[in-house]
């Protein structure tokens, strides 16, 4: 995943959706290396790798989370054709349209 990616969750993270939030999204994207997001009490922390015990797993491309998080990908249908496939609390994927709202 470019750094550039990134950097625009970065710069469009919203703490208030993340206030009492405790969790880790892992994506395991199919075109890039594995990245980690750490949501907690309205702080995100961006790391490369894998994390041993995240809330979430999303297995994507990256192409997939730019349309998701640019709303031209719904995340259901994505999941629902196969382009993102989730483990765990997948509940928690739905949320991060609210923690990454588009510009």
């Amino acid at each position: 995943m470019s750094t550039n990616t990134l950097e625009k969750l970065q710069a469009r993270f919203n703490p208030q959706a993340a206030a009492n939030m405790d969790e880790v999204f892992q994506f395991h994207f199919t075109d890039a290396d594995s990245h980690y997001l750490v949501v907690k009490d309205g702080t995100l922390d961006i790391n490369e790798g894998e994390h041993e015990d995240p809330s979430v797993s999303l297995r994507l491309s990256t192409d997939t989370l730019k349309g998701i998080m640019s709303g031209d990908v719904n995340g259901m249908t994505a999941f629902m054709t196969g382009k993102l496939k989730a483990t765990g609390n997948v509940m928690l994927a739905t949320q991060l349209t609210q923690l990454f709202p588009s510009e």
